[in-house]
């Protein structure tokens, strides 16, 4: 399964009043796993920048004069793009500017549901926390991921957090060996386990505090709302 997680920045806030994308940012994931692949690219939006845009991101008019048009890169982006998933926080926001720039200059491509699907992260958090701020600063803080960096929005440093936040949310790693069964073991495989000859004696035996102990199954209690009851750990330590 190949997903794009993806973020632009903009002139402003409304296309059908002339703002363009001047960055887009993207990180690949197969099979809920970062490839290490992305794709950024900063555009001239041929106009200004509005002043509370350039106080968000950090981008300047001037910035962007030598970068390229949307349109000497959008055959590079859509192929970087096409048949994946799109994960995009606030997708009808970013999926709108790039139909908008899509329709200007033409394309044959169509509008994005043409040739991606398209997953908006934050309908998703609204769902699984309702009544909560669910901006990507809310989810890094309630998921424990590390935003440090993210002084000023960037498409491309938007994009790995939020990749980071989407896979904490729909259940975290998938690679763990659960029940004897690795995950990149053959079907019906499994494996063998070996027990130590010999124990070493005297070991000091150090518990959970009930502090650590209720921060433990707060998490868990988390990854089980997100994961739909699928959480494994809750369910061995409620039985």
């Amino acid at each position: 399964m190949r997903q794009i997680v993806l973020d632009t920045e903009t002139t402003g806030l409304e296309p059908s009043a002339g703002h363009r994308i001047i960055e887009i940012g993207c990180v690949e994931l197969v099979n809920r796993r970062l490839t290490g692949n992305h794709y950024q690219q900063f555009l001239n939006p041929d106009r200004e920048i509005d002043e509370g845009a350039t106080e968000v991101h950090g981008i300047r008019t001037q910035d962007l004069i030598d970068k390229p048009h949307f349109a000497d890169v959008a055959e590079d982006f859509i192929n970087f793009i096409r048949g994946a998933e799109l994960i995009i926080h606030n997708a009808p926001f970013d999926v709108g500017f790039i139909n908008h720039e899509l329709q200007l200059m033409e394309a044959t491509h169509g509008k994005v549901d043409g040739f991606c699907t398209v997953l908006d992260t934050l309908k998703m958090a609204r769902e699984i926390h309702p009544g909560q701020k669910n901006n990507l600063d809310a989810l890094c803080k309630r998921y424990y991921v590390n935003n440090s960096r993210r002084e000023l929005h960037g498409a491309l440093l938007d994009a790995e957090i939020l990749a980071d936040v989407y896979l904490a949310m729909t259940g975290g790693q998938t690679h763990l060996s659960l029940g004897g069964v690795s995950a990149d073991s053959k079907p019906g495989q499994q494996l063998t386990n070996h027990p130590l000859e010999k124990r070493p004696s005297g070991l000091r035996i150090i518990h959970a505090s009930d502090e650590e102990v209720n921060a433990h199954n707060q998490r868990l209690d988390l990854i089980d709302k997100a994961s739909n009851g699928q959480c494994v750990w809750k369910r061995l330590s409620d039985s």
